[in-house]
Order: C-alpha cells, then sequence, then structure tokens
C-alpha cells in the first residue's frame, strides 16, 4: 500500500513540475508563425541561420551572428519575440534576455 501511495504521488507531481520549467514555449500549432518568418527575424537581425529547430515547443536558431560569433537563440514561436541568446566566445556563454521584444 505504501509504495503505491508514493509512486502515485510521484505521478501527480511529475506532470506539475515539468509545466514549471520555464524556458518552454506553450502556443497552440495553429498560432505558429510559420518558418520563412523566422528565417526574415534572423536575416534582421543580422545572423547567418544554420539551422532552425524546435525545443522545449520553441523555435530554436543555431548560426552565427554580424561579427561572425557562432550562436543559439531561442524564439517564440507565436510572437516572434527573442527570449534568449546565447552567445559563444572561446568557450564562454554570454546570456541575454529579451522576453517581449525582438533582438537588437
Amino acid at each position: 500500500m505504501k509504495r503505491s501511495l508514493t509512486i502515485l504521488t510521484f505521478l501527480v507531481v511529475l506532470p506539475s513540475g515539468a509545466a514549471l520549467a520555464g524556458d518552454d514555449c506553450a502556443v497552440p500549432l495553429a498560432d505558429w508563425q510559420p518558418r520563412s518568418a523566422v528565417v526574415r527575424l534572423a536575416e534582421e537581425n543580422g545572423w547567418v541561420v544554420r539551422r532552425i529547430k524546435i525545443d522545449d515547443g520553441c523555435y530554436e536558431i543555431k548560426g552565427t551572428d554580424r561579427e561572425g560569433r557562432r550562436i543559439e537563440a531561442t524564439v517564440d514561436p507565436g510572437t516572434l519575440q527573442v527570449i534568449e541568446v546565447e552567445y559563444e566566445d572561446g568557450g564562454e556563454r554570454h546570456f541575454r534576455e529579451g522576453r517581449g521584444r525582438k533582438h537588437d
């Protein structure tokens, strides 16, 4: 009985913990902007796109910026707002968050 209660508790807590992960985008697929719009966003920011994929319900752009630095940008699929950009400079990563606006 005690083991069943432990398993049940785990199953109830697991989904709620996963929902609190934070970086996920919760946009219904019907409301997503097309991939071509993501490419335009990247071009507007001076990024050269190497790959666009979906990660945690968000668009993820891998490529380089104007200075040739490798970047990984997370974009809200509904609004195309840049959520986060990771820069790689000699092994160091710099994070800049910008939910609610386009990346400068």
